[in-house]
């Protein structure tokens, strides 16, 4: 069984490459892909870029070209300070849920839907998986603005309240997955808190003293998968 995990940037990528065995590349529309095994399991880990186009263009790609059996979006995001407790920097959040935070489609659709899809994309994983993971769980929101502006996180917490963590790219990668009938898993640290003191430092601190023991986890998911 293949396993595809993305992710959105090369800081990303850097963390997760030293952990893929016995790794070759494969070219696909203007992506590179690393092959190999992670965890067991056999695997391709690609970088989309930033953002909803770039996202959903790599995973379709991916898709495409490697006909995996599940897809894994990792790398980091923004905590929104809601649940008790919030999600704070270097905590593992899990999506049991992602939605559009910055989508409205019209009559018939609710905010936040893509027309003709859910209006939440669930990301199916066992119980067990998920408790052995240790990771917060909930719904992440997902959008193409970089959210550090309070009024953003307020306008999305008013569309939902139970948003765990804000990102740029799991629900494209969502919706390309639902169109493709491939399960899809979203599995992201937090990097800092929008709109909180010092969150643009807190961001840029994190890239300094993340520890790779935070993307061991995607090694510890395909382990357990």
């Amino acid at each position: 069984m293949k396993i595809a995990v993305i992710v959105a940037m090369d800081k990303e990528l850097a963390l997760l490459r030293p952990h893929i065995e016995n790794e070759s590349t494969v070219e696909a529309n203007g992506f590179t892909y690393y092959c190999g095994s992670m965890g067991g399991r056999d695997v391709v880990v690609g970088k989309c870029g930033i953002g909803k186009v770039n996202a959903a263009v790599g995973a379709m790609t991916l898709i495409d070209t490697f006909h995996p059996a599940m897809v894994v979006n990792t790398g980091v995001a923004g905590g929104t300070g809601a649940g008790n407790p919030p999600a704070r920097v270097l905590d593992l959040v899990l999506a049991s849920e992602i939605a559009y935070h910055d989508v409205w489609c019209g009559p018939g659709t609710e905010r936040g839907q893509a027309a003709g899809f859910p209006a939440r994309f669930a990301c199916p994983l066992p119980a067990d998986i998920r408790r052995s993971l240790g990771a917060r769980e909930g719904l992440l929101a997902s959008g193409d603005i970089f959210v550090d502006d309070p009024a953003d996180l307020r306008r999305i917490l008013a569309l939902y309240p139970d948003a765990i963590a804000v990102d740029m790219e799991s629900a494209a990668i969502a919706q390309v997955c639902a169109l493709k009938d491939v399960p899809f898993v979203c599995l992201r640290v937090v990097s800092d808190t929008p709109g909180a003191e010092g969150n643009m430092a807190a961001y840029t601190d994190f890239w300094n003293a993340a520890p790779e023991r935070t993307f061991e986890s995607v090694v510890r998911l395909l382990q357990l998968l």
